[in-house]
């Protein structure tokens, strides 16, 4: 065993008898928040932003998570690798990662706690550098080891904060959150539909006559509660009922909302003209468009930090997201694609059916690579000699020789 276990050891044994790494972590988790204007919660109301939040997230989330060694190999049974597929009671592995990655997009910053065999998303984290450079965190006073958490940041130009929507779209986020409220909330209302009593006299709070006038009028309408019900209010001289029209003007909220919500997805990372267009003429691209652009970035912070959460920084082992970026494209481009691998010879049959979501026969014939039409096995020289002279390959031979 390490000194890094052994140290590791002594803070987890530590903490259980005293209690307060589990106090401290519980409170944190079940009680963060944030004290931004537009909070993750009013975010994720608005359906453009919450879409894309969505499309980066689950590329995320279905990303397989390997360890491999220095050469680049993978393995299977690191310890790692349990908990990262089973890290705590309360969330499976996908929704960690999820919630991990739409944290890291819109607070800049998340911070993941290994505790022993779990791990955890603390929040109300406060981070410094000491008098040496050395990361400190504490939640509420309470300092947490080095070796237990990691912060992960959505770099700026801070090295100790990260920048997220919620801070880089501030301004945008409150005025598109407040444009589609007031709009939704007039819609709610009926249209804060109104009526303006015209009188040629003027009005007398102490004239019962004009009183009982304007409170009849007043029953008339707000009796109307269905869209069948009319309604016939006579006035006499010198009355006139007009229609008030709404102070909020939906076109220019919606041509508001049509410039100002695009910008939020700049926020991150992505340009939503190139992927809405991508998305409607080539979905494939799209996603590759949104790997590259927003996806990959991520993946590549996430394997860094975490590769050193768990293995420490003098490890050559690496935590890896690998993404297939076939899952999000149609079965029939994924058919095509199959169809000309096998013809041109860079893959067996057996990765086309899994591509395809058949069974792998798992047999030396359909785990061979094969080159163009007649399926002839590249490293299988008399195969290739055959496949030119269509005999048992004498004849290749025999032309040599008399050459």
């Amino acid at each position: 065993m390490g000194l890094r276990d052994k140290v590791s050891n002594f803070v987890y044994k530590y903490a259980e008898k005293r209690g307060w790494f589990e106090n401290m972590l519980g409170g944190s988790i079940r009680f963060g928040g944030s004290n931004m204007i537009a909070s993750d919660e009013d975010i994720l109301q608005s359906s453009d932003v919450y879409e894309l939040l969505q499309d980066i997230s689950n590329q995320m989330m279905l990303a397989d998570i390997i360890v491999e060694d220095e050469q680049g190999n993978e393995l299977k049974f690191d310890s790692a690798l349990n908990t990262l597929r089973n890290p705590n009671f309360y969330l499976t592995s996908s929704e960690f990662i999820k919630l991990m990655t739409n944290q890291y997009l819109l607070q800049g910053e998340v911070f993941p706690v290994l505790d022993g065999s779990r791990m955890h998303i603390a929040t109300g984290v406060y981070a410094e550098l000491s008098d040496q450079l050395v990361p400190q965190y504490s939640i509420s006073g309470q300092v947490i080891p080095n070796n237990m958490i990691r912060h992960i940041k959505n770099i700026g130009s801070n090295h100790l904060n990260g920048v997220g929507i919620l801070q880089l779209g501030k301004n945008t986020l409150n005025g598109v959150m407040s444009a589609e409220k007031v709009l939704t909330g007039k819609y709610q209302k009926g249209g804060l539909l109104a009526f303006l009593l015209k009188l040629d006299a003027n009005i007398n709070p102490k004239n019962a006559a004009q009183s009982m006038l304007v409170n009849a009028i007043l029953d008339q309408l707000e009796g109307i509660d269905d869209s069948r019900t009319v309604k016939m209010i006579t006035l006499g001289k010198g009355y006139e009922i007009d229609t008030l029209e709404s102070p909020i003007n939906d076109e220019k909220i919606l041509s508001y909302l049509n410039v100002y919500k695009k910008d939020l997805g700049k926020f991150l990372g992505i340009n939503v003209d190139t992927y809405t267009a991508l998305t409607k003429s080539d979905f494939e691209k799209a996603m590759m468009y949104l790997h590259n652009k927003g996806v990959k970035p991520i993946m590549k912070n996430f394997e860094d930090h975490l590769s050193l959460l768990f293995f420490g920084p003098k490890s050559k082992k690496r935590i890896k997201f690998k993404i297939n970026v076939l899952d999000f494209v149609t079965y029939s481009t994924k058919t095509n694609i199959g169809y000309n691998i096998v013809r041109t010879g860079i893959t067996s049959p057996d990765n086309v059916a899994d591509m395809l979501g058949f069974p792998k026969q798992n047999t030396p014939e359909t785990q061979a690579i094969y080159i163009s039409n007649d399926l002839s096995k590249i490293m299988d020289k008399k195969a290739t000699d055959n496949s030119l002279k269509g005999g048992d390959g004498n004849e290749q031979k025999e032309g040599n020789a008399d050459s």
